[in-house]
């Protein structure tokens, strides 16, 4: 079974005034991003949600001249390189027959993200493509090159279905979460605790998104709270297939569930199906290798108002440190902003749940650590190792 994944995010690359946000504006057939004959009007990168019919909601993504100079445009060029890590899909504008260490530059860092990506000669209506360059290109990239005018579009499904062709599948479509654990009309305990970080009058996404999986699975959803855990089973002789609990409780869910009865958590089924569970399952055990002084890096992906409720800005630190019995250094980062210290400033990386981001954007964020050695881990897995039920978290999974 397969649903629908966040939205597949193309990003827009190329020098300054080559016609990117004029593409981006003839394929959303809207005027999203402003338009100028002057060098340098697009700064930060611009995102449009748009749907492409028969294939799936895209987030165009418009950035700032990869040739951009001065002081300014140094740090508009490091905000364009950095959305690469971002993006699913990635569209190489030239223009003029102009191809040269720009766009070899910008190349490399696809590469490095494994961004596929193909190259639009924009402005055809004044210079077409050179046919000799075109073939070079195709051969060395191993990609897709078209002609295109803004001014005149007349080849604009073939853009659409180059898209189409070149976007990854995952960015499309997800595995079910927990359908690999579950047979229809199973029954599914999901305890979700009602606190401050909870949206008034709503449940945390990742809350949502089980509540959705298990039903799209035709599984029985319990949905109660941890004060209810205790009454369900001793009122009941319903003996759930699974029990996921959210990971700030998960001590006090192990001692209430019945030790027979499967138990994980919102972070780790998530993490299991878009992040690099392989990983975390190495690097949460090096927890334990954590000492004085020892700086930890948490990022949380998304953002929202901080209260002292906060699981990786506080709860998480005062658990790891208090497990690790050591002072313990942290830094949090939050949506998809760049990292600011090296990685390797890092004794370790603990990364959310993710529920707001796609798996792409989570591999490409932990790429750096894992490359250079340092320990990744996820909220779910690094709560259940500190507070000793870390084989049961992972019990679940090893089919």
């Amino acid at each position: 079974m397969k649903t629908k994944d966040h939205k597949t995010h193309i990003g827009i690359y190329g020098r300054r005034n080559l016609g990117k946000s004029s593409i981006i504006n003839t394929l959303a057939d809207q005027q999203i991003a402003i338009v100028s004959d002057t060098a340098g009007t697009t700064t930060d990168p611009v995102k449009k949600s748009f749907e492409i019919l028969d294939y799936a909601p895209v987030i165009l993504v418009d950035t700032a001249g990869i040739d951009d100079t001065g002081d300014l445009g140094t740090k508009r060029i490091e905000k364009t390189l950095h959305s690469i890590s971002t993006v699913d899909l990635a569209l190489l504008v030239i223009a003029d027959n102009e191809f040269g260490d720009f766009e070899k530059d910008l190349i490399k860092k696809f590469d490095y993200y494994k961004t596929p990506f193909f190259i639009i000669h924009n402005k055809s209506d004044k210079v077409k493509i050179n046919e000799e360059l075109k073939a070079d290109l195709e051969s060395t990239y191993k990609t897709s090159v078209i002609d295109f005018s803004t001014v005149k579009p007349d080849n604009f499904e073939e853009v659409i279905d180059l898209i189409k062709k070149t976007a990854p599948e995952s960015s499309k479509v997800f595995k079910t979460i927990i359908g690999d654990l579950v047979q229809p009309n199973d029954v599914v305990m999901l305890i979700c605790p009602i606190d401050s970080e909870a949206p008034a009058g709503r449940m945390i996404l990742p809350q949502v998104q089980l509540i959705r999986d298990v039903l799209d699975n035709h599984c029985v959803n319990i949905v109660l709270q941890q004060d209810q855990v205790t009454e369900f089973f001793k009122n009941t002789n319903v003996k759930p297939k699974l029990a996921i609990t959210d990971s700030q409780i998960f001590d006090l869910a192990g001692q209430l569930v019945p030790k027979d009865i499967p138990l994980t958590s919102f972070s780790t089924v998530l993490a299991r199906q878009k992040g690099d569970f392989e990983n975390y399952l190495k690097g949460t055990p090096k927890i334990d290798d954590l000492k004085n002084g020892d700086r930890v890096l948490i990022l949380e992906s998304c953002s929202h108002h901080v209260s002292c409720e906060d699981i990786g800005r506080f709860k998480l630190p005062a658990w790891l440190r208090k497990y690790c019995n050591c002072e313990l250094e942290f830094d949090v980062v939050s949506g998809l902003d760049a990292i600011q210290r090296p990685i390797t400033d890092y004794a370790m990386v603990i990364q959310c749940g993710g529920c707001m981001i796609t798996k792409k954007q989570i591999l490409n964020r932990l790429l750096p650590a894992i490359e250079a050695g340092i320990p990744v881990s996820n909220y779910g897995l690094a709560i259940a190792y500190v507070q000793g039920i870390y084989q049961r978290a992972v019990e679940p999974f090893k089919l």
